[in-house]
């Protein structure tokens, strides 16, 4: 900063200098030429408006100065002498100097103006060759640093840095210095925007998307304007917002690649499992009606046909998943009466409660769904069987069924391990369990993501509420079939 302000200066002191000496010459040729003073006055004008449109206003007026001088020492009575005996040439001589320093003055304005217009229009196109830059960068490389080159090579600045707070990194472009970055580290943490001239003229922005601020900028340049310094943050904010987004896309495009081929595995080893089970399920349905089994035989073939039932069940799961996943299955709605359906499940799952007993309360004998009975059967059962799962001792499981606001609500409740809060989004993703109860009882993570797909498919929604005093409960909510409606289906 130092240095500027002694180069500009020298430059003043060069240029009064230069312009003090062009009209002294002049002024001593007019004098050799027996001018009047009104014509020497004139001439000397002229030369001041000169150096004004050329030069500047300052110089312009050191050279008016001199120029007075000269008309009272040349052409004002006395002659060759500083004094000005009659008052009128006083009178000249002052308006002399008034109408240089006024016309030097509007030189001046002019010549700012004009130097304004051209460094705005300057900085245009440097702002548009840098966002055209900005617009093709290489999504393959880190866009902090390709973002700051473009900003060194576009605008000419002596240094950049910039802070990304996301990755905790700072890219920095020309002859940037440590001080630099601590103060682009320093303008995001205290969230402050500013322009030091103390300090090289080093310009300090913070990057907001909207109100959240994504980062800071430092540019060190003496020609920048506050304009100019927010429209490049504007452009730095816009690319590292472009860049992220492209980030999260690619991200998302990976993961649902990923997820269409871990489906396809799932899909494809489910239907491998299935031949060799349904072989050792009837091979053991087939010793067992033998009836020629010693009883330690019989019950090893009891033990593979239920633990192949079991793995069959589960294979039939992931089967179910794959084609939801994939969209291959189609819902078949029809009307199902949620009283006989109920019916049906707690006769199905009995013998696989233990002690635990069911309780069904259902508060209208007409509730009704036009639904996959398949589909909805397997979701009730999976909600049944978690709350046998997990539920302490042989406490009571309680189905609930009611009308709300135009939806079925069903509801399975339970007493005993409780699904932490954060926790309860995540339980319906397929292969997730709670690291709490996951070595409570035995799982494969999938029967809720089969739920939640299949509440999904019915225009439907599943959730869970969990605490010590009530205990767990899980929800199925699906459209109503209206009165009308069954009276037609049943036409």
């Amino acid at each position: 900063m130092a240095d500027t302000k002694a180069r500009r200066t020298i430059r003043l002191v060069r240029g009064v200098g230069a312009g003090s000496a062009v009209t002294l010459f002049v002024s001593y040729c007019v004098f050799q030429l027996h001018f009047n003073l009104s014509t020497a006055g004139s001439i000397d004008l002229l030369i001041v408006v000169l150096i004004a449109l050329k030069v500047g206003f300052w110089e312009a007026t050191g050279s008016s100065l001199v120029a007075v001088g000269c008309l009272a020492y040349f052409f004002a009575p006395p002659i060759l002498s500083l004094r000005v005996a009659d008052p009128e040439n006083w009178v000249a001589l002052a308006s002399f100097e008034l109408t240089a320093l006024i016309v030097s003055r509007l030189s001046g304005q002019v010549q700012n103006q004009t130097r304004e217009a051209v460094l705005e229009r300057s900085n245009a196109t440097k702002l548009y060759e840098l966002s055209r830059s900005i617009l093709v960068l290489n999504r393959q490389e880190p866009p902090g640093p390709q973002i700051a080159s473009l900003i060194a090579a576009n605008i000419g600045v002596d240094a950049v840095a910039i802070f990304d707070p996301d990755r905790t990194r700072l890219y920095t472009a020309g002859k940037c210095v440590k001080e630099d970055e601590e103060l682009a580290r320093s303008a995001y943490f205290s969230d402050t925007a500013a322009h030091d001239e103390l300090k090289a003229y080093r310009w300090r922005r913070v990057l907001r998307s909207g109100s959240k601020p994504i980062g800071s900028l430092v540019l060190c340049a003496p020609d920048l304007s506050p304009l100019m310094v927010d429209a490049i943050a504007s452009l730095v904010t816009a690319a590292l917002e472009r860049a992220r987004s492209f980030e999260k896309e690619s991200r998302a495009e990976a993961a649902r690649q990923s997820e269409q081929l871990r489906t396809a595995v799932l899909d494809s080893l489910a239907h491998a499992f299935k031949t060799p089970l349904t072989v050792i399920l009837a091979s053991t349905s087939g010793l067992l009606e033998i009836n020629h089994l010693i009883p330690s035989q019989a019950e090893l073939v009891q033990l593979i046909d239920q633990h192949a039932t079991h793995l069959n069940a589960l294979m039939t799961h992931l089967l179910r998943m794959a084609k939801l996943e994939s969209a291959e299955i189609r819902i078949r709605p029809e009307e199902v009466a949620i009283p006989h359906l109920l019916d049906e499940i707690v006769e199905e799952c009995c013998g696989q409660l233990g002690e635990h007993s069911i309780q069904v309360h259902i508060a209208d004998a007409d509730l009704a769904v036009s639904a996959d009975r398949q589909l909805l059967s397997i979701t009730i059962i999976e909600f049944i069987i978690n709350a046998a799962k997990y539920s302490g001792g042989n406490s009571p499981i309680t189905i609930s069924a009611q009308k709300q606001a135009g939806r079925v609500m069903i509801s399975v409740h339970n007493e005993g391990s409780v699904i932490a809060f954060e926790e309860r989004e995540r339980i319906f993703e397929r292969f997730y369990r709670s690291p709490a109860t996951k070595h409570y009882a035995s799982g494969s993570g999938i029967g809720l993501a089969v739920a939640k797909k299949t509440a999904e498919g019915h225009r439907g929604s599943v959730w869970v509420n969990s605490d010590e005093t009530t205990g767990t409960t899980f929800f199925l909510s699906l459209p109503a079939l209206a009165r009308r409606e069954c009276e037609f289906v049943a036409k």
